[in-house]
């Protein structure tokens, strides 16, 4: 039972992520749905590390899990928010970059290469905390953090993956 433990917490994020579906935006329910996503991405590969039960299929279904949250959390916010055009177009030029980087890796090291940087680390525990400060800071303003921390951790890892640097 051990073994699948990991892959059961990731299905729960899919689960809870479909759940956040039914509540309205910024409640209460929303937020507890949204935190326990984002617990459970937290722990499911510690979990499997620690309990020897690291697999493809765990990795693959992880991934589907953040897709499933990214989704379900997009769906719900992006209505109740006003973004500008300029920063539109930041996260189209960071999109961009990023899809450079997957055909850099196809290229140059033939598979499709994600590293786990700590940058890229910072800037995805602070697009999980930007919904929560949407409450109380303007997006003009926090989207600028964001954006530039997220551009250059996209030029960062194009950097690793292009010279060969294993993170």
């Amino acid at each position: 039972m051990k073994r699948y433990i990991a892959n059961i917490i990731t299905s729960c994020r899919i689960l809870f992520s479909i759940f956040m579906l039914f509540f309205t935006v910024f409640s209460s329910g929303f937020f507890v749905m949204y935190l326990i996503c984002g617990f459970t991405d937290m722990i499911d590969g510690t979990i499997a590390r620690k309990t020897n039960a690291v697999s493809t299929f765990g990795a693959r279904l992880d991934s589907l899990a953040d897709f499933v949250f990214i989704a379900c959390a997009l769906i719900k916010i992006l209505p109740a928010i006003d973004i500008p055009l300029w920063l539109w177009i930041w996260i189209v030029v960071i999109s961009i970059i990023k899809i450079i980087n997957v055909i850099s890796g196809l290229i140059c090291r033939k598979r499709v290469v994600v590293e786990h940087t700590i940058m890229n680390k910072i800037v995805g525990f602070l697009l999980f905390v930007l919904p929560f400060t949407l409450l109380y800071i303007e997006l003009k303003y926090s989207a600028v953090l964001v954006c530039t921390l997220a551009t250059f951790a996209a030029i960062q890892e194009g950097h690793y993956i292009r010279t060969g640097i294993e993170v």
